[in-house]
């Protein structure tokens, strides 16, 4: 009787679960459909070009005022100093610099994210908001070094499938600059950078990121392309760089100071004074 009675109920049941599973299954079906539109960005980026946003005599568009900040940074590096690029004492390098991707590069593509994965200086990472939201109160944002992203995602041929990413980036923390030269962004800290990000039509293992950068320091807007080469090797090995763990720059005040294997503080230019220790007490 218990037996004959379990069965009942299982048959009576079966169906409502299993009605409950259409849902389910018709969502996930979809997900998986929503995700085939979109391009396969998966494994390991390198960087395919030199990392520098002006290469032999090429010069950046800056204006005059801005051209001798750069030079004076030049000059500054030339005598031992690490210029006005804040990496030196481990800030992390943000946009547009991150994307000259020192250590390699991971896409992370869903629906309403896109995520760019970088490990380098510190863990950098950027969020890039595909879900149709609007801008943000600026009075209301906290500028960050990968600044705030929105992006859409274009059919630029038509075959039912994105193949283009356009992104703009607002809300960008100071300090930054383009590469490692310190060619610098406008003190007012209101530039806009504009990506179109893509894989190439006649190879799908490299990626393309055309960067347009508008800022006051410039003469006009500047673009740049950077390529990424993906790994073939399906389980690529991840690094790790935590800049705090092997930095033996040492900022004190504005001024920077090398440390010693021993310990000891060490000048970084010719004839460069040591730092205030007014609140130490005199050795006896």
């Amino acid at each position: 009787m218990a037996h004959r009675s379990a069965s009942t109920f299982a048959s009576r049941v079966a169906p409502f679960l299993a009605a409950l599973c259409i849902p389910i299954a018709s969502a996930a079906a979809d997900e998986v459909r929503s995700i085939d539109k979109y391009p396969d960005l998966r494994g390991q980026w390198e960087r395919n070009f030199v990392p520098r946003w002006t290469v032999g005599q090429e010069k950046p568009p800056l204006t005059p005022e801005y051209q001798k900040v750069f030079e004076a940074n030049l000059a500054d590096m030339a005598n031992g100093g690490p210029g006005n690029v804040p990496s030196w004492y481990c800030l992390p390098q943000g946009m547009p610099m991150m994307m000259n991707a020192y250590d390699p590069m991971e896409v992370v593509v869903t629906p309403e994210t896109t995520y760019i994965l970088i490990s380098h200086v510190n863990d950098s990472y950027r969020r890039i908001y595909t879900d149709g939201r609007a801008w943000p109160d600026p009075d209301a944002t906290l500028p960050t070094f990968a600044g705030y992203s929105i992006g859409k995602w274009l059919d630029e041929d038509g075959d039912g499938k994105y193949d283009v990413l356009e992104v703009e980036t607002r809300f960008i923390r100071a300090p930054h600059t383009y590469d490692a030269q310190g060619i610098p962004f406008h003190d007012d800290n209101q530039a806009v950078i504009k990506e179109r990000i893509y894989l190439d039509k006649a190879d799908k293992n490299l990626l393309h990121d055309d960067i347009t950068s508008y800022d006051h320091a410039l003469t006009q807007p500047w673009t740049k392309n950077r390529t990424y080469k993906r790994n073939p090797n399906p389980k690529p090995v991840w690094l790790e760089e935590a800049c705090a763990a092997d930095n033996a720059m040492v900022k004190i005040g504005n001024d920077p100071y090398f440390l010693s294997p021993d310990g000891l503080l060490m000048p970084t230019r010719k004839n460069q004074p040591p730092p205030d220790t007014r609140y130490f007490g005199k050795k006896k």
